[in-house]
């Protein structure tokens, strides 16, 4: 496949993702990158679709040797056909339809010199020490970048050297630190207060640079080389000597700068001996230490016995044991049933460990290309053995561990031929976005629901956007708007033929209850839930919703998440760990309302200001239109409140203020531009003029309250005249009228449109905090809101009489990100531009503001790949069954440091009541259907939970709706009684015909129970067990 030229500009369409992760800087060093990969088994192939995806100038992948049966169990480019082909040639195509703007080239000859001389990064994989070594003194030498990746079954290493001056350009992943000044004092040094934009201590450390903006008085400050700061306490840093400069007056931003660091790093020769992994706990630099001496003691039993050692052979675990040790010169603790354990699986082939690992070496490979984040130093570890059975050799032999000649040969090595039947066997529910597409290939390559009896089902209702395609690597650009779902479905089965899978596209919620019912997850085996988010949800509903369907029904859940280069996984065990629903992330704060109207401070307050004008002035009034022309019985429907009023006063002025044409728009757009950014302003100038003080004495405009500027326009401006045209435009589309894009008679028009001055009113009353806006509201207008009503009901009639309702409707437009030809990126960034100039907020770039107002979720390959091998090693000992509570791992990565923790996951929380222990998958059941056939009333659940459970219910609910109370009167108390549980959760004869699930779940509160105790449902049968 011809690759396309590289671009001068990012690809925003393709990258957007990626580049709120990296930044256009870096993503054109990694434009500019040649790497070679070395080594197309599943390891290699991970790290070359990772790094293509992400857009190196070229990939170029080496392998001299054939596909075999066990490649299967993890290369998810090679097929059964490729068995006998070589490697390299086999998965090339495959890996150049991931990218058109990469190169990517096969290659099977040596390694030599003259070769390796054209790549700035090398990596191998599946390659000898000797190699290793001889290729690590040449790039080191030449200084290029040079990683060895390599995965044994269960384990895995990863070194890095990046040469003796490599520069880091951005070490963190962290916006920059940014805070509001209070205070600069004259002085040497000089001392600064301020504060963050919450108002709370500033989060500098001592050695950061700082730059200063908006500074008045001591402008000197503005826009000075990066000054180096010292920190004196949480509001106050040294900023250097200010003696010279001129008295600070007011307002004014301090920003961190982040200075290019340089690294050293030894070659691998040097590295091999001098093992330093940045980790405090002693039993894993122990653990560490042992898989180094067993991977170095690996290399010398290949080269003995030309193989590795052979699954279960006790004579080569031992062999491999009494190398490393031979190896272990400094006499350090060596776990010899580690090496013995390792030295058993190390024939093996496992997908997840080759994506882990495959997203671990990949990110170090952007590291080198594009200088964003700290590389690896220098050695990584890990390993997984824990996936193993607990009783070991007893259910894993020689004998069940040897190669079948099938596509599972590099598993079936590791787990066995029984577990790999058990896996053939499964029944799972996952999505399909960026992890989903990752689960969906493991899944693929482990055999997962590929046997007799296994099924996965898969469901999606989005369908697939360009932006896609950089880390949903089941997708290509021919695949754009189709079902993400049916898509990813077709390609696994070319993984794996083998596969059973049901493609869906419906919504998992409440909404499709009965279609996700009991019946769906009864025979489930588990759920893969995923999204690229720290918090964790389930595609298309909160993850919320599917805990409680999972602990409804039973079933584990493997829950993953990730945001940029940070992911976790979360493993979910019935009667085992805490549910995810029990310590859900805090609900993303929201940002006060006067702030948003007077006093913004960051540009996060402009953008979302301008997020909600693009609401308010092109989709919420052209909705109220269409439902007064559509819905009769719209007015009525409008009760006394203020908001009925605003609503009423939009629709009239929508109807009666409707253009013409173009130049009609564009007036509109030069009047809405003036009362925006020049009257409001003054009018808040004029109630808290700049000198103002609070009633303590204090500056009103201070700390993180800016004072404000009118804007005059300008048609010769050209961010003036980008609000015009966008506004413009937008109200156009909305009015349903022809757009133009002449600028020369936009500017004509706005040349003679002449605006009345404006003048600030006495008496207005701007509320300055939301507690005075509550205070403040007026009721509605009893009078106007009549008025207005009788007014709209004679236009609507008058319309109606004369068929002119169709010609009124109006086009809303909902807000599209994604689509840069649509202008609301455009009118969203130069209308929070515009206000963020009013209060001397530096602005925001396009591709910022679409972060921000889009609320993007930064997200790249790499993340996604390690994430997801992560939440399979779960899964492994999900099918084996493990019910101890140490056998299983959450994890959080973050790729940019590197960092990678496995913890053991929280045991389920349990609450008394009377004398019993309760946790939160324990139920009561109760049969609902009598042995007569009949359904049982209020009164004998009631009786049934007494004298079976020992419950004195005071209190019963199903979803939102009370069931029961004991504080009701005796007579509603009789009433609701004597019906029966069906009969109260219809509520009423018009739901008579409403379709039930089989199980009512309905929570139950008793007397004497503590506050923070929360008793088990109760599951309400239907229908008889058979």
């Amino acid at each position: 496949m011809q690759a396309q030229e590289s671009p001068a500009e990012i690809d925003e369409s393709l990258y957007s993702r990626q580049l709120y992760v990296l930044g256009h800087e870096a993503m054109r060093r990694l434009a500019n990158t040649s790497v070679l990969v070395s080594g197309m088994k599943g390891l290699g192939v991970e790290i070359a679709k990772n790094i293509i995806l992400a857009g190196v100038k070229s990939v170029t992948v080496h392998d001299p040797d054939d596909a075999q049966w066990s490649d299967l169990s993890s290369q998810f480019f090679l097929s059964e056909n490729d068995v006998g082909r070589n490697r390299a040639i086999a998965s090339q195509k495959c890996l150049a339809e991931l990218n058109s703007y990469v190169v990517v080239t096969a290659y099977t000859g040596a390694l030599s010199e003259s070769f390796l001389e054209a790549f700035q990064v090398v990596v191998l994989t599946n390659s000898s020490l000797e190699e290793q070594l001889c290729i690590s003194d040449f790039c080191h030498a030449r200084n290029i970048c040079f990683i060895v990746a390599d995965t044994k079954g269960l384990a895995g290493q990863l070194f890095c050297d990046f040469g003796q001056h490599f520069v880091v350009y951005d070490p963190t992943e962290v916006e920059p630190v940014c805070a509001y000044i209070q205070h600069i004092s004259q002085g040497n040094p000089g001392v600064l207060t301020c504060v963050d934009k919450e108002g709370h201590s500033h989060g500098f450390v001592s050695g950061d640079f700082v730059t200063f903006s908006g500074v008045e008085g001591m402008t000197e400050l503005n826009a000075c080389e990066p000054r180096a700061v010292r920190v004196l306490g949480e509001y106050m840093l040294e900023i250097g000597d200010t003696s010279a400069l001129s008295p600070y007056q007011r307002g004014g931003l301090v920003t961190q700068v982040k200075v290019p660091q340089e690294h050293s790093y030894e070659p691998l020769r040097a590295a091999l001996a001098n093992l330093e992994i940045k980790d405090a706990d002693p039993e894993k630099q122990q653990r560490y230490q042992s898989l180094h001496l067993a991977f170095q003691a690996l290399h010398v039993f290949c080269k003995e016995q030309s193989r590795l050692p052979q699954p279960r052979v006790q004579v080569d675990a031992e062999r491999l044991l009494k190398l490393a040790q031979d190896l272990n010169v400094r006499q350090e603790p060596l776990k010899e049933d580690l090496v013995r354990a390792f030295a058993s699986v190390s024939a093996g082939e496992l997908s997840p460990i080759a994506a882990l690992f495959g997203g671990l070496a990949a990110q170090e490979v952007l590291k080198a290309a594009s200088g964003k984040f700290l590389p690896l130093a220098q050695w990584l570890y890990f390993d997984a053995l824990e996936c193993l059975p607990k009783d070991g050799a007893a259910s894993l032999t020689e004998e069940s561990c040897a190669p079948r000649g099938c596509r599972y040969d590099g598993q079936i090595a590791v787990f066995g031929a029984n577990f790999q039947e058990r896996l053939g066997q499964q029944k799972y529910f996952v999505g399909s976005g960026a992890i989903g597409c990752e689960l969906l290939k493991n899944f693929a390559m482990m055999g997962l629901a590929a046997g007799r009896g296994g099924s996965i089902t898969v469901t999606d209702m989005d369908t697939i956007e360009r932006s896609n395609l950089n880390r949903q690597f089941l997708f290509r650009p021919w695949d754009v708007s189709k079902l993400k779902s049916e898509v990813a479905a077709e390609a696994v089965r070319r993984m794996n033929p083998h596969i059973n899978i049901v493609a869906h596209d419906n919504q998992v919620g409440p909404t499709t209850e009965l279609q996700y019912g009991e019946d769906f997850f009864q025979p489930l085996d588990g759920v893969a839930s995923a999204l690229d988010s720290m918090r964790a949800l389930f595609p298309l509903c909160s993850g919320t919703y599917v805990d409680s369907q999972c602990i409804r029904y039973l079933k584990p859940l493997l829950d993953s998440g990730t945001q940029g280069t940070k992911g976790h996984v979360q493993v979910i065990v019935p009667h085992l760990t805490e549910p995810f629903g029990s310590h859900s992330d805090p609900l993303e704060k929201a940002i006060p309302v006067c702030t948003l109207r007077h006093f913004p401070s960051s540009i996060e307050h402009t953008l979302q200001w301008a997020r909600d004008e693009f609401e308010g002035l092109f989709k919420l009034p052209a909705e109220n239109v269409n439902r007064y022309l559509q819905d009769s019985t719209f007015l009525e429907g409008q009760q006394s409140s203020v908001e009925a009023l605003e609503v009423l006063e939009l629709v009239r002025s929508s109807l009666l203020e409707k253009p013409q044409a173009w130049q009609d728009c564009v007036y509109w757009a030069r009047q809405r531009w003036e009362s925006l950014y020049h009257n409001s302003i003054q009018q808040l100038l004029y109630s808290f003029p700049p000198d103002h003080v609070t009633s303590l004495g204090t500056p009103f405009w201070s700390g993180t309250r800016k004072c404000p500027r009118p804007l005059e326009f300008d048609c010769n401006n050209d961010t003036h005249m980008q609000y015009i045209i966008a506004a413009a435009s937008l109200f156009a589309q909305m009015h349903k009228l022809q757009m133009s894009g002449d600028t020369a008679a936009i500017q004509e028009t706005l040349c003679a449109t002449t605006l009345l001055p404006f003048k600030p009113q006495a008496g207005v009353k701007i509320p300055v905090t939301d507690e005075e806006l509550q205070e403040t509201s007026a009721p509605a207008d009893e009078s106007r809101l009549a008025k207005l009503r009788q007014e709209l009901a004679e236009l609507r009639h008058e319309l109606v009489s004369k068929n002119l309702c169709t010609a009124y409707l109006m086009e809303p437009i909902h807000f599209e990100k994604d689509d840069d030809s649509n202008c609301h990126i455009d009118f969203i960034t130069v209308a929070s531009n515009l206000r963020a100039e009013n209060y001397g907020i530096p602005p925001a770039d396009k591709c910022k503001s679409k972060r921000i107002a889009g609320r993007i979720v930064p997200a790249i390959a790499t993340t996604t790949a390690a994430v997801a091998g992560l939440a399979c090693l779960e899964l492994f000992k999900l099918v084996w069954g493990h019910q101890h509570l140490s056998a299983y791992c959450n994890s959080f990565l973050q790729l940019s440091e590197p960092r990678l923790t496995r913890f053991q996951p929280l045991q389920a929380s349990t609450c008394k009541y009377g004398q019993k222990m309760w946790s939160c998958w324990d139920r009561f059941t109760v049969p609902g259907i009598r042995d007569d056939g009949k359904e049982m009333t209020l009164q004998e659940l009631l009786d049934h939970l007494k004298s079976v459970h020992g419950l004195a219910v005071s209190m019963l609910l199903h979803e939102q709706a009370t069931l029961y109370h004991s504080l009701w009167s005796k007579q509603k108390k009789e009433k609701q009684l004597i019906q029966r549980l069906t009969q109260l959760v219809r509520g009423d004869a018009n739901n008579a015909v409403q379709q039930l699930p089989p199980v009512l779940v309905l929570q139950v509160i008793c007397e004497d129970e503590d506050d923070d105790t929360t008793l088990p449902p109760i599951h309400f049968q239907l229908c008889r067990a058979l």
